[in-house]
């Protein structure tokens, strides 16, 4: 069952961005499958480790994408990626130690944090690279 229904309305019209969201859509909800299924934590671990290292990935590639392409709103871009990976960690600390689980309020944080960043943030940078030439 997937958590994530990736559609049209997710697509921003790059496609190194769009292939990379719809990445960490599959992985998303390939936690939330393996949380469905009531796994071991060990597994959850690793499943967590993943979707915080492509996550990292991605914003480094829209972080270079707003260097390059001179995006002025770079800096509140960046403080949302940061905030978002710094309660990933936060969580992955916590779930290591014993001391969480991932949960159903967990998958619809990240599916909220998700399709919101994706449908404001994103789509007005991507936007900005499409002015400049980026498809």
């Amino acid at each position: 069952m997937s958590l994530i229904t990736w559609n049209d309305q997710l697509t921003v019209g790059v496609e190194e961005i769009d292939q990379q969201h719809q990445k960490l859509v599959q992985l998303i909800n390939g936690l939330h499958n393996h949380m469905l299924a009531g796994d071991a934590s060990e597994i959850m671990n690793k499943v967590l480790d993943r979707v915080i290292e492509y996550t990292g990935f991605h914003f480094q590639t829209e972080e270079q994408l707003m260097l390059e392409y001179d995006y002025p709103d770079s800096e509140t871009h960046r403080q949302e990626h940061k905030d978002l990976v710094n309660t990933a960690v936060d969580l992955q600390k916590k779930l290591k130690s014993g001391h969480a689980h991932i949960t159903m309020e967990t998958m619809h944080f990240l599916q909220d944090w998700l399709q919101h960043h994706i449908l404001g943030s994103d789509k007005k940078f991507a936007g900005h690279l499409r002015a400049k030439g980026l498809k």
